[in-house]
């Protein structure tokens, strides 16, 4: 029966004549090929690659490909600055469409999602971890929360058109830390990346607690405006803490669901960025004719502020360390501990742009338009980032100096 088959198969076709010229035509195949049962599959893989010939030795299309592999790299190492670059663009580019999903909404759904996947991503066992070094988490705690939110006051001070971009600023300097690059660049530098997670995680959720009554007594006071602290408050838990919580319930029930987030934190990391990129997206959008009247040095000097006030942050908190640690023992004191202290200056200095964003948004209005209010902070966002993480390659330069010449 097999040989029945095999003959049907091999047997060529009946030749015929048409009435119609044929054009001759080169062969598929150039070369005649013998079937057998232990070849056959390799035989026509073999045949169907392409030639030498006809494609070269592929090494012109693999360097004609090289360079966009550094390209990819840097893209994927800042796809948060680069997202939110983006959606700031595309909102002064095209702002019909950001307009549109304004109007239905979109915000305060990307907002939920951003603190689902914070919830999702938040590990309890690291947070057990820093309870040895609870001293320095609390000053950080203290620091983000109640002292550099007076620097508010400083900034009110500027006289600066248009008044949002000092407000904003103002408002951004009242936010609990970044959800994440403040504990990844510590994780990078060598530091306490346990304590950095602990204050994060409790600096956000009471910050949703504090932020109302901070805004109220340091911004509304400044501008003369009433804010509705309990209706606030109440919206902010419903969009951050809620989520938050439903996230991390999520993760401790669903063993499976953790496990993937945990292999997958980059993934989650980059939706994440995509979701907070939706927000400025939609608020530079609907500012859209306003921001095309803000003079470029109006702006330059806004950026310049957020600046600066990073850069006063990281000394306020430098020399707070620094005088606890001589106050407490030196050398021999938990604040001394390199580990800890760079956790402590790294977290305690940077502040969120996503809660920002969001009290804006429940804020309706109240302190001018929020294209114009988050507009500065963006950039406030990105360039705290960006001077850490040249904060961080200078002491990794200095640790490597350091062991070489121990070393030698």
């Amino acid at each position: 029966m097999a040989g029945t088959i095999q003959s049907l198969i091999l047997k060529p076709p009946r030749s015929f004549t048409t009435p119609f010229p044929r054009r001759k035509s080169r062969s598929l195949f150039s070369r005649s090929i013998t079937i057998n049962p232990g070849r056959s599959i390799s035989a026509l893989i073999r045949c169907c690659k392409p030639s030498d010939e006809a494609r070269g030795d592929g090494s012109g299309l693999a360097n004609g490909l090289n360079w966009t592999k550094p390209l990819l790299n840097i893209a994927a190492d800042n796809f948060l600055p680069l997202a939110l670059i983006g959606g700031v663009a595309f909102g002064l580019a095209n702002p019909t469409l950001g307009c549109l999903a304004d109007k239905y909404y979109l915000s305060k759904f990307s907002t939920f999602g951003i603190f689902i996947i914070s919830g999702l991503t938040l590990r309890s066992d690291a947070i057990g971890a820093a309870a040895k070094a609870w001293p320095v988490g609390l000053f950080g705690l203290c620091s983000i929360l109640l002292f550099t939110p007076y620097f508010s006051r400083l900034i009110l001070q500027i006289p600066l058109q248009p008044q949002e971009f000092v407000t904003g600023l103002a408002i951004f300097s009242c936010m609990p830390t970044t959800l994440s690059s403040g504990v990844a660049l510590t994780q990078l530098a060598g530091g306490n990346a346990a304590l950095a997670l602990a204050m994060t995680v409790i600096s956000n959720m009471l910050g949703i607690l504090i932020i109302p009554f901070s805004i109220s007594k340091f911004i509304a006071d400044g501008v003369g405006v009433s804010v509705p602290t309990a209706q606030l408050l109440k919206s902010l838990i419903l969009t951050l803490l809620v989520p938050l919580i439903i996230g991390k319930v999520l993760r401790e029930s669903l063993r499976e669901l953790a496990d993937f987030i945990d292999k997958n934190r980059k993934l989650a990391s980059k939706i994440s960025a995509v979701f907070l990129s939706l927000v400025p997206w939609m608020q530079v959008s609907r500012s859209r004719s306003l921001l095309l009247m803000v003079k470029p040095a109006a702006f330059v000097v806004a950026i310049a502020m957020g600046t600066l006030l990073h850069l006063i942050l990281l000394a306020f908190n430098a020399l707070a360390l620094r005088s606890l640690s001589t106050g407490s023992g030196g050398s021999k004191s938990i604040f001394a501990e390199k580990e800890n202290a760079l956790a402590a200056l790294l977290v305690a200095s940077q502040k969120t742009l996503p809660v920002m964003v969001a009290v804006v948004e429940q804020l309706g209005g109240a302190f001018g338009e929020s294209g114009l209010l988050v507009l500065p902070c963006v950039a406030a966002h990105i360039i705290q980032i960006i001077l850490d993480s040249f904060l961080v390659n200078i002491w990794l330069r200095e640790d490597r100096s350091s062991n070489t010449a121990k070393l030698a």
